[in-house]
């Protein structure tokens, strides 16, 4: 629960009391405008090398409430204050709340004078304030809840524009959680019909007039001609599913496909991946739940655009039935492809999703993949790439900047195109070894035809195996959702 206060900081009997410290020419900051008692902020000022307060960006530091309201006073640390803006407050928030799991109540007194910077407050909170917790047993610090409730302190309390920005955070950071829980579940719980069956339960739940789904199982996808999610899903006892999950508002001002990758578990197939870090591969489907969120939370803002949103959903398994290298494979619409690599499985289905999504004739389509290694190799793992045609592609990063995310702009060179020829069938799933990540973008765009499109690489954003950052925790992060939806926004 979150909610706004206009209240006097000091006063707020919450168990925390949330204030921002920053760095200026070397010094800490105090950014609590004046909240805090005077003694209590000299003290902080003067004490602060001796309590080993740096302001920098990720440090949360708890201290005696001397003098206030609240039971303990915490310190998130924000970075240069100079330029402060709204991803840095977004963090700073989500920092806080997310060391302050188990705690029942916290007001958050930062910068928060305009209507945007409301929203990242609020939203940064509510995105730190997240916990995976189904296969936990016992009590315990891996077991605590989120703060249950949450005060942003703002003189905006009151504002429309403020409180509506607010009930839109509400809605992103659901979608945020929501994938990642997708993201987090283990394989043998989550499935593609398991997949299926969650997107059906979710549309079901929202009961939203306009918001539909439908599912292809193997035996229609086989009839329909969908050779990419048959071929990789053909090695799992558990088949392959194309889901469609559609937000039709009247009056709609625009249409926008969205197909993501739902690589359940990607174990590399016969071409099988080493065993070290292969339990990360339950993230390969972190595509398509961020498809699937971001169509559901379109329509609970009831945004005047039509969102359909392919959900491509395929176990990549090593069996006797497994699909082989030299394989070919004949995708959606009649284009060949021959496998020479069965672990890059999730452009085969990805190029179904795509040619379904094409034949609708929508305004544009964008896709989103834990698709290449090489995204890492070439961005690392806080950074997402982003390819396709020109105004698209720019519309993206645009939309990534204003919600917070970064996606970084990359080419589709011409010249891949040559190493994806096969000797047998139109094209190969695989190419050279360099550039592998904007050779997969190359292989994409053969099923785009001339629509507007463009391609989200979130390989490694996706899925955080490091220490948790900001309002990022560790396991699935729910990358992609704020960019889409903000772009959505954008079209609307």
């Amino acid at each position: 629960m979150i909610s706004l206060t206009s209240q006097d900081p000091a006063r707020l009997a919450v168990d925390a009391l949330v204030v921002a410290t920053g760095t200026r020419d070397g010094a800490v900051q105090l950014l609590d405008g004046d909240a805090l008692p005077a003694d209590l902020r000299a003290a902080l000022l003067r004490d602060a090398r001796t309590l080993g307060l740096t302001g920098t960006p990720d440090e949360v530091r708890r201290l005696p409430a001397t003098g206030l309201a609240a039971a303990v006073l915490v310190l998130t640390g924000v970075g240069p204050v100079d330029g402060l803006g709204p991803e840095t407050l977004r963090r700073a928030a989500g920092a806080a709340t997310r060391e302050l799991a188990g705690t029942g109540s916290v007001a958050l007194a930062l910068p928060a004078e305009r209507v945007e910077d409301v929203a990242a407050v609020a939203e940064g909170a509510l995105l730190g304030a997240y916990a995976y917790t189904r296969y936990r047993t016992g009590d315990g610090p891996e077991t605590a809840a989120p703060a249950a409730r949450v005060q942003v302190v703002t003189p905006r309390a009151k504002d429309r524009a403020a409180t509506q920005a607010v009930a839109r955070a509400e809605v992103v950071a659901a979608a945020v959680h929501g994938t990642r829980d997708l993201v987090n579940t283990a394989p043998n719980d989550l499935y593609p019909a398991a997949f299926a069956d969650l997107a059906k339960a979710a549309v079901k739940e929202a009961g939203i007039r306009g918001l539909k789904v439908s599912v292809l199982d193997d035996k229609a996808l086989a009839a329909g001609g969908y050779g990419g999610l048959v071929g990789v899903g053909q090695g799992s006892a558990r088949g392959p599913r194309l889901v469609r999950v559609a937000w039709a508002p009247s009056r709609a001002r625009g249409t926008v496909a969205l197909v993501g990758k739902g690589i359940t578990f990607d174990s590399g197939g016969i071409s099988i991946k080493p065993a070290a870090g292969m339990e990360a591969m339950k993230s390969d489907m972190a595509g398509a739940a961020a498809v699937l969120h971001t169509v559901l939370a379109a329509a609970r803002l009831g945004l005047p655009v039509a969102v359909t949103g392919w959900l491509c959903l395929a176990e990549n398994m090593p069996s006797g039935t497994a699909q082989r290298p030299s394989d070919v494979l004949t995708i959606r619409g009649g284009k060949t492809v021959e496998v020479l690599n069965t672990d890059a499985e999730g452009r085969l289905v990805m190029a179904d999703g795509l040619v379904a999504a094409v034949e609708e004739s929508p305004d544009a389509v964008i896709d989103i993949a834990t698709l290449t290694g090489a995204q890492m190799v070439a961005l690392g793992n806080r950074v997402s790439a982003v390819m396709g045609t020109d105004d698209v592609r720019a519309e993206v990063v645009a939309a990534a900047q204003d919600a917070g995310e970064q996606f970084w702009p990359m080419p589709l060179p011409a010249d891949l195109r040559a190493g994806l020829k096969s000797k047998v069938a139109d094209l190969a799933n695989i190419g050279d070894r360099f550039g592998g990540m904007l050779t997969a973008g190359v292989f994409l765009q053969e099923f785009v035809g001339s629509t507007p499109w463009a391609h989200l690489d979130i390989a490694g954003p996706a899925f955080n195996e490091r220490s948790a950052y900001g309002y990022t925790p560790v396991g699935g992060t729910g990358v992609g959702v704020r960019t889409l939806l903000r772009l959505l926004e954008q079209r609307a």
